[in-house]
């Protein structure tokens, strides 16, 4: 028996959890937001400082380890990927708990983080489609690593959603905010469709989108809009249409391109996660990251494995999103198979920005 504490600092959220057993007993967060404009990773490394040691005592009260804290077997954070200052925010707290309690410390890679809690669901061997802020992978196990059989060559699906919606003058998450707007449209507008081989790219597609929106908010090519004159409100609330007399008639909205930009990329993935099953010869897919908590990305996913015959496994949004419960879940796994850092090792461990699913060979399976 062990009990894992698990610290997730990686991008926007601070994450706590307690892991015991396979059994999640606590997962408290809270995320960096913001109502215009992207991730500032220094405002969001401030917010992780000012929220560490509340979260930390909410997830033991939620775990009835407040007073117990000598229970707790070892920390395990999330070493990489992510942005510098936010997983700096996190080994600095990890290793102040780990000298104040006397415990090991379980360095996790984020990504094979977010596979490994799959189990969860009941997955045994599956292909995962990862979608994330930076991260865009299709993963499956095979000779004793995580292999990447396909990948964005360009930006993270999440960041790419999140440039769009910052551009539409919508705040920090996006994605939540467009889901919402493509639910309000049926109205399809070509995109450009980017599958090469088993990898995607995203930037054309991107700037395809901010083209259209420019159209629509009267932009000139290197001026912001002008809201008086054209009597446009850029935001998520209004729907924006171009001015006709400038522009010419414009017969779609930013709900229409919104509905657009889901439908082209999500197929864009299916596909290629559908290739890789072909390729590896399994038949699960498990899907994961944060935009794995879109609706209608989990029905197309669904709707494929069920034509080819394969099992569709998804986790609860608490899950898929950033969270301490997946960094300690795996951290138990590296714990039980003896991987931990201790005494003054644990103050030569560094973070790993750009440490890459592949990079780590998984020795306790």
């Amino acid at each position: 028996m062990s009990t894992i504490l698990g610290i997730e600092s990686t991008a926007h959220t601070f994450g706590v959890a307690v892991v015991k057993d396979g059994k999640v007993l606590s997962n408290v967060k809270h995320s960096y937001t913001t109502e215009s404009g992207g991730i500032i990773p220094m405002e969001a490394a401030k917010h992780h400082e000012l929220h560490k040691n509340e979260l930390y005592f909410e997830a033991l009260d939620k775990a009835d380890l407040i007073g117990k804290e000598k229970e707790i077997d070892a920390i395990a954070f999330s070493q990489g990927p992510g942005l510098a200052p936010c997983l700096l925010e996190g080994l600095k707290f990890v290793k102040e708990l780990a000298k104040k309690l006397g415990k090991p410390v379980v360095p996790v890679n984020h990504c094979v983080a977010h596979l490994e809690i799959g189990k969860i669901t009941g997955a045994k061997d599956p292909v995962m489609l990862y979608a994330s802020g930076a991260n865009t992978q299709i993963i499956a196990y095979a000779s004793g690593k995580y292999r990447v059989f396909g990948e964005t060559l360009d930006i993270g699906v999440g960041n790419f959603i999140d440039t769009f919606a910052r551009y539409a003058g919508i705040g920090f998450p996006g994605g939540p905010v467009i889901q919402s707007l493509a639910e309000k449209s049926r109205n399809y507008i070509e995109l450009p469709y980017s599958v090469k081989g088993m990898d995607i790219s995203l930037s054309g597609i991107l700037t395809n989108l901010k083209q259209k929106l420019d159209k629509i908010n009267n932009f000139d090519n290197n001026k912001k809009a002008n809201t008086e004159n054209a009597g446009l409100i850029v935001n998520n609330h209004v729907k924006l249409r171009a001015n006709v007399n400038e522009r010419g008639k414009v017969n779609y909205t930013l709900e229409d391109l919104a509905f657009s930009l889901q439908e082209t990329v999500f197929a864009m993935l299916v596909e290629v996660s559908e290739r890789a099953l072909a390729h590896t010869g399994k038949k699960e897919l498990l899907l994961g990251g944060g935009v794995a908590c879109n609706k209608r990305l989990q029905e197309m996913c669904k709707i494929m494995c069920e034509e080819r015959g394969a099992k569709f496994f998804v986790l609860e949004n608490q899950f898929l999103v950033d969270n301490g419960a997946m960094i300690a879940f795996l951290g138990e796994i590296m714990f039980k198979a003896g991987i931990k850092i201790s005494g003054k090792k644990i103050d030569k461990i560094d973070i790993l920005p750009r440490q890459r699913t592949d990079d780590i060979k998984v020795v306790w399976k």
